[in-house]
């Protein structure tokens, strides 16, 4: 039976020395199985993993983030990936934000536009036919300009009739427009009319960023030469204003996957500095407390490779259990398999006293040992939380109280749940539960007739085939290790098990250093 180690230590903690040093002999080998199924091909599975607690963080706030961020896009690395993927997540959630800027710059469009005939058709070809409301994105600034400036540009229309058309015309009768020769006519005022392109009417026309959609990768790159070249402020300003716009775990999963092995160990360095570990984070409230801990202590010593195995055993269990035991890594199971046949040879006193001996390690050596052993217990579990007779029997022994969660109970009315440590006495429950029916039935027959009495009938039996689903391998428990606020079913109790195991081991550590 596994033995989980929840209650408090003894006064007096003295233990076996030699225990403990093949426990963390036995440790250490199981770090470098572990990272060897990794570098096999899983690293950037487990690094996504921990962009994923970080991205959890709870104690940056809005000034905070958009200086972490900004921080990491200044890196002259972060021009081609990290900007540039922030470009295009401005340019598909608030396009505004760019269109604004693009209207300030209207010169640009020029070179935008020149020599390029579909990008000249995607956004000038958009005149109003009859019935329509008004001509749309570059048409309207077209005609705007032209109607407005007629008397020194109205030549440069090009017409597809014999004949053009006239501005008193197109005036009364704006669906004419149809007929002029858009691509002949945008190259024309490329040429000779060079006010068009720093016009109000076209800065009008492009300040809401939909113009973006006609080439997204231009203006990317257009707009990366004036962050990084031009260091235009206005651009920045938007950047900025996006961000703050954004939460914190928004960010981090779009930019922060992105960045290499360097540039994210400087984005931990920068977070160390404006993380404010409060009285929850020590009582480890949050997933990503652990983490939050270690990077205000002593996050210019951890390397990455460490902060992703710690996420790994720590965070994300489950998933490393499920990647260890994967075929593609077969050796390093069968590794793991032999390593850990004989892992849960430790008593209360050794344990307790490794525990003991990580108060006077290394913070980041301490928080590995703790995150690896708490993780050789959900390896344990997943083997034999099976049944209900095991989980049960795990509880018992470890001193959980629990209670059974199913809808068979829930639906009974004044029905109780039971605590750890009764029986159920399935005959007596049947026969209560039979007798309600009975009378049910009887008060029914008076009211309702025999059609509708069947119907319920059947309705009556559907608590029982749902307490035999329980049987049959659905059951769930309501435990007293996070309150009796969520019941767990025998698949997922490896992790919470494992995740109250490095919780409880973590605080005690934790008040000692």
């Amino acid at each position: 039976m596994v033995r989980l180690f929840l209650a408090p230590p003894p006064s007096g903690i003295f233990g076996d020395r030699d225990a403990v040093k093949e426990r963390v002999e036995l440790l250490e080998k199981l770090e470098s199985v572990i990272w060897s199924a990794m570098v096999s091909g899983d690293r950037y599975e487990a690094r996504l993993w921990l962009c994923n607690t970080i991205s959890s963080i709870h104690s940056i706030n809005l000034r905070e983030q958009c200086k972490l961020f900004i921080e990491l896009l200044r890196l002259k690395k972060s021009k081609h990936d990290v900007a540039a993927q922030l470009l295009q997540m401005i340019f598909e959630n608030r396009p505004g934000l760019a269109g604004s800027i693009i209207a300030k710059k209207t010169c640009m469009l020029e070179k935008f536009f020149e020599g390029n005939p579909r990008r000249i058709l995607e956004w000038f070809d958009h005149f109003a036919t009859i019935g329509e409301s008004g001509h749309k994105k570059g048409a309207r600034a077209l005609s705007k300009f032209a109607f407005m400036n007629r008397n020194t540009c109205w030549e440069e229309l090009e017409w597809k009739g014999r004949h053009g058309q006239s501005p008193a015309v197109v005036a009364t009768k704006p669906h004419y427009f149809i007929d002029l020769d858009v691509l002949q006519t945008v190259e024309n005022f490329l040429k000779y009319v060079p006010d068009f392109w720093s016009s109000d009417e076209l800065a009008e026309s492009v300040k809401d960023g939909e113009i973006l959609k006609v080439d997204q990768k231009y203006f990317i790159d257009t707009f990366l030469h004036l962050m990084y070249e031009e260091n235009l402020e206005g651009v920045w300003v938007a950047v900025e204003e996006f961000m703050m716009d954004q939460q914190f775990s928004f960010l981090c999963q779009h930019l922060l996957v992105i960045v290499d092995d360097s540039r994210m160990l400087t984005f931990f360095n920068s977070i160390s500095k404006v993380i404010k570990v409060d009285a929850q984070c020590k009582e480890l409230k949050h997933p990503s407390c652990w983490l939050e801990y270690l990077l205000s202590t002593c996050s210019g010593s951890v390397s990455v490779e460490e902060y992703i195995l710690l996420n790994a055993v720590i965070s994300h269990g489950r998933q490393l259990l499920r990647l260890m035991t994967n075929e593609e890594h077969e050796s390093e199971k069968q590794k793991l398999e032999k390593l850990l046949m004989n892992a849960l040879k430790f008593c209360d006193t050794d344990h307790w006293y490794f525990m003991k001996e990580c108060t006077e390690m290394e913070k980041k050596i301490a928080i590995k040992w703790i995150g690896l052993q708490s993780w050789v217990i959900q390896y344990h579990l997943a083997q034999e939380c099976k049944t209900q007779q095991s989980c049960e029997l795990l509880f018992s022994e470890n001193g959980i109280s629990f209670r059974r969660a199913e809808k068979f109970y829930l639906l009974q009315s004044n029905a109780t749940l039971e605590e750890h440590g009764s029986e159920i006495d399935d005959e007596d429950s049947d026969r209560r539960s039979h007798n309600r029916r009975r009378k049910e039935k009887k008060r029914r027959k008076k009211k309702q007739n025999h059609a509708n009495e069947s119907a319920d009938e059947l309705l009556e039996f559907e608590p029982l085939n749902s307490l035999h689903d329980c049987r049959s391998g659905g059951r769930s428990w309501l435990l007293s290790t996070n309150n009796y606020s969520c019941a767990w079913n025998a698949a997922d109790l490896p992790d919470h098990l494992a995740k109250r195991c490095f919780s409880t081991w973590m605080k005690w550590v934790l008040s000692m250093w």
